[in-house]
């Protein structure tokens, strides 16, 4: 062993240890056990005393909507690509019952206890216009057709489109249905 190592050696339960003298020689010198400190790292290891994890049981209510549904129905009073709103959609309601488990005051568990409709949805009912709309002039009221030429019902005109009268006249005569010029076309 050389000086000023300062190494240490265990030798059965006694520890040599090496000191240098004066003259450079080693020396050694017998320490009882007793003298010597060691330090150990302790091992973690769980304890049957620790707490155990505390558990909580909840009954939660939630309320949920139900969607109302749609559905469209045809209908021959209303103009072709016309819609009309027959009936209101209603949302509808449910109540859900839920048992939640908390342990250590986070969420572990849900279970679904209950399902309730409180309220029932409506569906909503659309009409749809399926009736063909006549073409009509814009300067009669009613209806006039359009036509190459429209003549009074019952009259001498040769058509090809009649039109059973009175009709009032709110633009241009174009076919000259008013006679007397009183606004009224087809009146006699």
């Amino acid at each position: 062993m050389k000086c000023g190592s300062g190494a240490a050696l265990a030798i059965s339960s006694l520890l040599v240890l090496g000191a240098c003298g004066s003259a450079g020689s080693a020396s050694t010198a017998v320490v009882p056990p007793a003298t010597v400190t060691t330090t150990a790292t302790p091992s973690v290891t769980s304890s049957p005393a620790e707490t155990s994890p505390t558990v909580e049981k909840r009954i939660i209510t939630r309320s949920r909507p139900i969607p109302f549904r749609t559905r469209r129905v045809n209908d021959p009073s209303l103009a072709k690509g016309t819609t009309r709103v027959r009936i209101r959609g209603v949302v509808g309601r449910k109540i859900l019952t839920y048992q939640v488990t908390l342990t250590d005051g986070l969420r572990t568990g849900r279970r679904l206890l209950r399902k309730v409709v409180a309220r029932k949805p409506v569906t909503r009912v659309i009409a749809v216009g399926t009736k063909e709309s006549p073409r009509c002039d814009p300067n009669y009221s009613p209806c006039v057709p359009i036509a190459s030429d429209v003549d009074c019902a019952g009259g001498s005109g040769n058509g090809p489109a009649y039109v059973q009268g009175p009709v009032r006249v709110i633009g241009t005569d174009i076919y000259g249905l008013d006679a007397d010029g009183d606004g009224i076309g087809c009146d006699s």
